[in-house]
């Protein structure tokens, strides 16, 4: 046995509101590997074990989760991650709703009209974004917050005064030259950042 042909791969992910990790282990019920997430609420973004079975997981595999919500945490997360492992041919099972397996017709109609509406939703915070800043604009309140920490400002100043050229730190800082002109000399926005 070559020992990855067609695992069932489960995946589960419990926060620190919801500490059930039980009631997922029995919906997902027996699989070859497990990953299990534990987040801190602190640190959302921290997915370690959902990497590693992102990159466990082959071509073939099954990944099994009890819920959508479970896997992902936004309706783009969720079509992000379901066409990484898309790409490497592995499918996803959702126990508690099967209409969005990705191995079946309808679970690829369910996706593509997620997908729409995820495409909608990024549209419309756009356009509410746009509008609210033309809208700020009007007010004159519309101030976007200084670009650069007083830490960045600070490595920015050492690598000057090593002869760093102040085209290259802006660029390595991801801000135009006249931001970081400002930033160095303590202007505008940057006059309290010290």
């Amino acid at each position: 046995m070559s020992g990855h042909n067609g695992q069932v791969v489960g995946y589960v992910r419990v926060s620190a509101a919801d500490q059930n990790e039980a009631r997922q282990l029995e919906a997902i019920g027996d699989v070859d590997k497990l990953f299990s997430e534990k987040v801190s609420g602190r640190n959302i973004d921290d997915r370690k074990e959902l990497s590693e079975m992102m990159s466990y997981v082959r071509e073939g595999d099954r990944v099994r989760v009890k819920s959508p919500d479970r896997l992902a945490r936004s309706t783009r997360d969720l079509l992000d991650l379901i066409e990484q492992l898309r790409g490497k041919r592995v499918a996803v099972e959702f126990v508690d709703n099967p209409a969005l397996n990705t191995d079946t017709p309808q679970g690829e109609f369910m996706l593509t009209i997620l997908a729409a509406v995820a495409q909608l939703e990024r549209a419309t915070i756009r356009e509410r974004q746009a509008e609210g800043i033309e809208l700020a604009k009007g007010r004159g309140v519309y101030e976007r917050a200084p670009k650069l920490t007083s830490s960045q400002i600070e490595t920015a100043r050492i690598k000057v005064d090593e002869g760093v050229p102040k085209a290259v730190v802006a660029r390595e800082l991801d801000v135009s030259r006249q931001t970081l002109y400002a930033a160095l000399k303590g202007e505008g926005k940057y006059a309290d950042v010290s």
